[in-house]
């Protein structure tokens, strides 16, 4: 076995049942309903962002989701995601990541 497999981590998915909360935010100029899943620990696991056109889901929430579960720490996310020249996100995810860490949801 490659290096790479036996260094990689599991997934620790998230139970059926879970806590979560859904926040709607703006960014752009554009709306959107974001939900944060968590762990019974209260740890955030996933994430979900809708933009309010009918059926559209982020990607990148979808692979922040996947990277929560496999251990990446959430101000790892962050402080990858694109920001401004002031520091503020230039993306759904990040605002809603920055809007959740302030407790706003």
């Amino acid at each position: 076995m490659s290096k790479v497999h036996e260094s990689a981590r599991s997934r620790n998915r998230l139970p059926n049942r879970r806590q979560a909360e859904t926040f709607d935010l703006e960014i752009g100029g554009l709306g959107y309903a974001a939900t944060i899943g968590r762990y019974a620990d209260g740890t955030i696991g996933e994430i979900f962002l809708q933009s309010r056109k009918p059926g559209s889901q982020s990607d990148a929430a979808v692979a922040a989701s996947l990277a929560l579960q496999f251990g990446c720490p959430l101000e790892t996310l962050r402080r990858a995601l694109l920001r401004d020249s002031h520091g503020q996100p230039s993306t759904p995810l990040g605002a809603a990541l920055d809007l959740y860490e302030q407790g706003v949801s």
